[in-house]
């Protein structure tokens, strides 16, 4: 699995089809997730921090991509109190993100920007 958290990783040009992750796929890694827009970087930070701790939890990858989403949809991953509050545990901002208060990121757009390429399990 390549995690490409950067913006926009998994758009390509005419060229190459899926950017980025669709190069690591030709390349045989399996699997790649990647962006599709620029994403909001406390978001991202949110739900790549997710995405990693459903992998930890044994999930197949496609499943804990879908988990991390729901968790930034569904508020139970969030800013508060300068932290970044997950499901498991808060941890604390960076100092440039801590000056961004508290917020949720239940719209599509901090959580959707992401997907999975190649094989999900």
């Amino acid at each position: 699995l390549l995690v490409l958290s950067a913006c926009q990783t998994a758009l390509g040009n005419q060229s190459v089809e899926y950017g980025f992750a669709g190069l690591a796929v030709q390349a045989e890694v399996g699997a790649a997730v990647a962006g599709l827009w620029s994403a909001n970087d406390a978001a991202t930070l949110a739900l790549m921090s997710e995405f990693y701790r459903q992998l930890s939890l044994g999930l197949p990858k496609g499943e804990a991509l879908r988990q991390a989403q729901l968790a930034l949809l569904q508020g139970s991953v969030r800013l508060e109190n300068k932290q970044l509050v997950g499901s498991d545990k808060a941890i604390a901002l960076p100092p440039e993100l801590q000056e961004l208060g508290d917020r949720t990121f239940w719209h599509p757009y901090y959580w959707s920007a992401f997907t999975l390429i190649g094989n999900p399990w």
